[in-house]
């Protein structure tokens, strides 16, 4: 059964300050720059606007500063049609950053360095979240990512697995994770060098090829610590959603030059969640997450470089797209 998703995000904001530059600077070392920009970020924001634009209906909690880049935040997730009621404004904390350095050297595929400064993503209290016990029940899925206190991911999910809601846990930054939270996850996705924090691991590469048998054996030890479905991002090497009962690879649909990899990674599941949520099955949401990602890495900054649901169905019709019929995604217009 097809239908519009009903989602709801608990994470974070980060103000993302881009710096681009034709190499990084070695330890005491400067560089002369190329540009300088800002963008809206976050991995909670990143991923509630990515559903939000491919038609999902969503709600976001969390927590900015009373400040301008709280302000901008705010606006920037109303603006795609994010219901903004639950964002709170802290007058203690500051809004939280991300210090984001691209190397960009022409012919070759852009890479990044980036630190973040929570500031009041870690403010935001249980109490803050206790009205979600009651109202939890209406959501298709909560996401949840790791820039907000580990007791408000572990409570939240607790809240929806009471309510029967599932959870996707985006598990980065890197963190270790409790018994308790790992056992109230539908779905868990890692990329590969968190998912070899969890598991240990190593998922080895030679070029674009991934060893398979390593990715098995996370995938593997994931399911094993109670998550009911894993999905793993390969980076160039593409993805694989898998459970207990089966398992699917999609190769990286590496058709745009890429620009900026920052929010790929956000836009992978949060479209991945809003396909699943609608219906797709899972061979289907991993694919239209795979060409959702692909648009987000050949343009400059988080949330401006996520695509609309028209900007990923152009991009699958373009590439002669034939996997399934793609107008079962009218459901999300």
């Amino acid at each position: 059964m097809y239908k519009k998703p009903k989602i709801l995000v608990v994470g974070s904001f980060m103000m993302d300050l881009i710096v681009s530059t034709g190499r990084f600077p070695n330890s005491g070392e400067t560089v002369i720059g190329k540009s300088f920009n800002t963008a809206s970020g976050g991995k909670g924001a990143n991923q509630a606007v990515q559903a939000a634009r491919l038609g999902a209906d969503v709600t976001m909690v969390g927590k900015v500063g009373d400040d301008g880049f709280g302000r901008e935040m705010t606006a920037s997730v109303a603006a795609s049609g994010i219901h903004t009621q639950h964002i709170l404004a802290d007058p203690d904390h500051a809004s939280g950053v991300g210090s984001i350095t691209l190397e960009v050297e022409e012919g070759q595929k852009s890479r990044n360095r980036i630190i973040v400064v929570p500031g009041a993503n870690m403010a935001i209290t249980p109490e803050e979240v206790a009205f979600l016990k009651e109202k939890i029940a209406v959501y298709d899925m909560v996401m949840l990512q790791l820039e907000i206190p580990m007791e408000i991911n572990e409570l939240v999910a607790k809240y929806a697995y009471e309510q029967g809601v599932p959870v996707m846990l985006n598990s980065a930054p890197s963190a270790p994770l409790s018994a308790e939270l790992l056992s109230h996850l539908s779905y868990i996705s890692p990329n590969e060098h968190e998912a070899a924090d969890l598991t240990g691991v190593e998922i080895r590469k030679q070029g674009k090829e991934v060893n398979r048998a390593d990715v098995d054996a996370a995938v593997q030890a994931l399911l094993a610590k109670g998550v009911q479905n894993v999905i793993i991002t390969l980076g160039s090497s593409g993805a694989i959603v898998a459970n207990a009962r089966e398992s699917h690879y999609c190769p990286c649909i590496d058709v745009v030059e890429v620009k900026d990899p920052t929010a790929a990674g956000d836009s992978f599941v949060g479209a991945y969640t809003t396909a699943v949520c609608a219906g797709l099955t899972p061979a289907q949401a991993l694919e239209f997450a795979s060409y959702a990602a692909t648009i987000t890495v050949s343009k400059m900054g988080a949330q401006p470089s996520l695509p609309t649901l028209d900007e990923v169905i152009a991009l699958m019709k373009e590439q002669k797209f034939d996997s399934f019929d793609l107008s079962v995604l009218d459901v999300l217009k």
